[in-house]
Order: structure tokens, then sequence, then C-alpha cells
């Protein structure tokens, strides 16, 4: 049976730890002067920063939150009735968004669902910049159905945590 749905993932990412802080800081300067004029396309040299950084060699010990989201969908994929899923990062780490949804598209993947690991509201990651991408990649791929699965229910991660403190506090 061939798969034409898909659930992807996505985490923040982090810088992985043995990166010089002298591209991180070159980076997130540039990504601030171009954000401050109010542009979306990244220049040469921010983009040139923005692969090396997401494409930067990464362990366990490196990049620990990639294990730990890596680890998260190994749990999630058992319960997605027949979805594939992969993991993307909102930045620092690679695959990007963009990426994961062109390699699901070239995979044949028609319908595909964006499910943050960001619950709470107010984040600019989830309430501006993953739904900037999802309006381009939409205009970039008329054909492809692509979800949002965001704002989360909050009574329902209250929930969650408050079940998961029971837990935890009657151990």
């Amino acid at each position: 049976m061939k798969l034409t749905e898909a659930v992807i993932l996505v985490g923040h990412g982090a810088v992985a730890s043995d990166i010089p802080k002298s591209l991180v800081s070159e980076f997130k300067m540039l990504e601030a002067q171009r954000r401050a004029r109010g542009l979306t396309e990244m220049s040469p040299r921010e983009a040139e920063l923005d692969k090396r950084l997401r494409e930067w060699p990464r362990t366990r010990e490196t990049d620990p939150y990639k294990w730990g989201l890596e680890s998260l969908a190994e749990r999630l994929k058992t319960r997605l009735k027949g979805r594939r899923l992969v993991v993307a990062y909102n930045e620092f780490c690679a695959p990007s968004v963009e990426e994961a949804i062109a390699r699901l598209i070239r995979e044949g993947i028609g319908r595909i669902t964006l499910v943050p690991t960001m619950f709470t509201p107010g984040g600019v990651h989830s309430e501006v910049e993953i739904p900037q991408i999802v309006q381009t990649m939409r205009r970039r791929y008329p054909g492809l159905v692509l979800e949002y699965a965001w704002p989360f229910d909050l009574e329902e991660v209250a929930d969650f945590l408050s079940e998961h403190l029971d837990r935890t506090i009657n151990r």
C-alpha cells in the first residue's frame, strides 16, 4: 500500500554544542537585520550560514534535543494509522520544514499535516513563522493539501500536564 498522507513533526531545533559561536552570532545578527527590514527572503550570506548550521554533523552529545525529538517521533509513528511521519526543524537543524515538505511531495505524498512540538500560544515560531511557511508552500505546490494542526486545545494540554504531574508526584 502506497502512503499518500504524511505528518511532519516540527521541532524548534537547537544549535549543536560544537558549532563555533561566531557562526551562530553572525547568523542571528543577519536574521535580526532582515526581520527589522520586514524582509522574508534571506540574503545569500544568511542562507549560507543557515545551511551550514542546519547541516552541522551532530551526535547525541552535541545535540541531545535532536535525539529527544526523534525519540518522540518513534513513539508517535506507531499511533498515526498509516500516515508517514517525518521530523523537521524550525531552525538550526536539518531538514527544514520546507525541505521535508518538498521531499514528501517528490515521494508522491499529496496531503501533509504539520504538527509542532510548541504547545503554548504567543510564540513567534508557532504563530508567525510556521504559518508563513504553510502559505508559501501552498502557493508553491497548489495541488498539495497542507494543513497546520495548531493551536492546541489548552484544556487538553492542561489535562496532559496535570496527569503527568499526578503520576510524577505519586511515585
